[in-house]
C-alpha cells in the first residue's frame, strides 16, 4: 500500500493498495484526485488492489462521507454482489458421468441456462418477490418519485435473472475437491434507474446551490437530511434488498437443477451449506474513527473482523472466499474481484472469441453462453491476475477457500 497526497490540490490523502504507483492507471488516478478534493470526506480516499476507472468514482474505490451521499459513488448496479454455497460432493465423483445431454456438468450448465434468464431476458410472467411486496405495503415511502414506480412493477419480471456483462453463475471446485456454486449479479435495471434518476436530481440541486464539486467530476451529492437524500437512501436500500433477493432466487434455481441431475444420475446425497450473500456496490452508515459516516463501496466488499465475503476472479481462473480482518485504514473493506486490465472494447480487439473458448476448453471448463460473439470481453486475460490482487491485500482479508471454475454460465 502507498499513499498519494499533493499539498494544495488534495484535501485528503489517497491510500492505494497496490505495490507500485506505476500500477495505478492514469484515468483511475485522476478520478481519485477528484474524490480527494471533495469537501465532506472523512480521513482519506481508499483504492483497493482491483481498482480501475469507473463512472465518476473508480471501481474498487471506498470513501467515507460526512452527512452526504453520492449516487455515482454507489454506482448504477446498486447492491451488485456475490452469492455462494458449497456442497458435500466431490467434483471427481461426478466429472466423468455421462447423460443424454453430454457430461453431468454440461447437463447442469445447460439446464441452468434454461431456468435462469440471462442477458436482457426477463421472466415472461410475474415472479414472487418478498422485497417488492413489502415495498408496496409502505408505498408512501416511494410515491413521491413517480418516475421510478414503474420499475417496481417491472422488478417482478426481473427477480431471479442474471443479467449480462461480467455477471455469471459458476460451478466451482475448492482446493479439497468439493463442488461449490458462485453467483455474481445485482439489481438489474431497477438499480440503474434509481442511480440515474437521483444522480440527475443531485446535479440539478448542486447547480442551484453553486456546489464546489465540478459537474464534470460526475460526483453530484445529496445531503442525507434533505428530502432528496432521504428518498435516495430509501430507494438505494430497496435496490440492495432486491439485489440480495435476486441472487437468492438464482441460487434456489441452481440448487434445484443440481438436485435434479445429481439425484437422477447418482446415488449421492447432495447437501448445501456455508451460504454467503454480500453486496459490493452500496453505501452504509457506519462508525469509523469515532464519527458516523456514509461509507461508499463501489466495487469493494465490507471486510469487518471475522466477516466472510467472496472475491471472484475471471472465468477460468481462481476465486476466493475470504474472512475480513477489520482494517480501519480501508474502512473495513477489501477488493471485490480481480479488476479489469482491458476495457470491453479493448478486450474484444486484443482477444478473439476462438482464443477464449479454446482457453476454457484446455482447462476443462464448460461454457454456457448463448451469444458467443462477445465472449472475449470476459476473457480471464482481460482482468488483472487474481493471485496478484490477493497478494496486495494481506492486511485486509484472510483467504478461507480457493476455488477453480468447472462450468460457467454467462449472459
Amino acid at each position: 500500500m502507498f499513499v498519494l497526497y499533493e499539498k494544495g490540490r488534495t484535501k485528503v490523502p489517497m491510500k492505494v493498495w497496490l505495490e507500485d504507483e506505476r500500477d495505478l492507471e492514469e484515468s483511475c488516478r485522476e478520478q481519485a484526485y477528484h474524490l480527494s478534493e471533495l469537501p465532506f470526506l472523512h480521513k482519506w480516499v481508499c483504492l483497493m488492489p482491483d481498482t480501475h476507472a469507473g463512472k465518476g468514482m473508480p471501481i474498487g474505490g471506498v470513501i467515507a462521507a460526512k452527512d452526504v451521499i453520492i449516487p455515482n459513488a454507489v454506482g448504477v448496479d446498486i447492491g451488485c454482489g456475490m452469492a455462494y454455497t458449497e456442497t458435500n460432493i466431490q467434483v471427481e465423483e461426478i466429472r466423468d458421468i455421462m447423460t443424454g445431454n453430454g457430461s453431468l456438468v454440461q447437463a447442469m450448465i445447460g439446464d441452468i441456462m434454461r431456468n435462469v434468464p440471462v442477458g436482457f431476458n426477463h421472466h415472461k410472467t410475474m415472479m414472487p418477490c418478498d422485497t417488492l411486496d413489502r415495498a408496496y405495503e409502505e408505498i408512501e415511502r416511494y410515491e413521491e418519485d413517480e418516475e421510478l414506480l414503474g420499475q417496481m412493477e417491472d422488478g417482478y419480471y426481473q427477480v431471479g435473472t442474471l443479467g449480462g456483462g461480467n455477471h455469471f453463475i459458476e460451478l466451482q471446485e475448492d482446493e479439497r475437491g468439493y463442488l461449490a456454486v458462485m453467483i455474481h449479479s445485482g439489481s438489474r435495471h431497477f438499480g440503474k434507474s434509481v442511480c440515474d434518476y437521483f444522480h440527475n436530481r443531485a446535479r440539478e440541486l448542486n447547480q442551484r446551490w453553486y456546489s464546489q464539486v465540478p459537474d464534470e467530476y460526475r460526483l453530484a451529492f445529496l445531503p442525507t437530511e434533505s428530502g432528496e437524500g432521504k428518498r435516495y437512501i430509501n430507494w438505494m436500500t430497496l435496490s440492495m434488498d432486491f439485489a440480495r433477493e435476486n441472487r437468492e432466487k438464482i441460487m434456489l434455481a441452481v440448487k434445484a437443477v443440481m438436485e435434479k441431475w445429481i439425484g437422477k444420475y447418482t446415488s449421492l446425497n447432495l447437501e448445501f451449506s456455508g451460504d454467503i450473500n454480500c453486496h459490493h456496490n452500496y453505501a452504509a452508515l457506519e462508525n469509523h474513527y469515532g464519527e458516523n459516516v456514509w461509507v461508499h463501496r463501489k466495487g469493494a466488499v465490507r471486510a469487518q473482523g471475522g466477516e466472510l465475503a467472496v472475491i471472484p476472479g475471471a472465468m477460468g481462473s481462481y476465486s476466493y472466499v475470504v474472512m475480513g480482518k477489520g482494517n480501519p485504514e480501508s474502512f473495513c473493506s477489501s477488493s471485490h474481484g480481480a479488476g479489469r486490465r482491458y476495457s470491453r472494447k479493448g478486450a474484444m480487439e486484443a482477444f478473439s472469441c476462438e482464443q477464449v473458448i479454446r482457453d476454457l476448453a484446455d482447462q476443462g471448463v464448460i461454457l454456457g453462453k448463448k451469444k458467443r460473439a462477445d465472449v472475449a470481453e470476459e476473457s480471464r486475460f482481460a482482468y488483472k491476475d487474481i493471485e496478484t490482487v490477493m497478494a496486495q491485500q494481506p492486511d485486509l482479508v484472510v483467504p478461507v477457500k480457493r476455488l477453480k471454475t468447472v462450468g460457467v454460465v454467462k449472459g
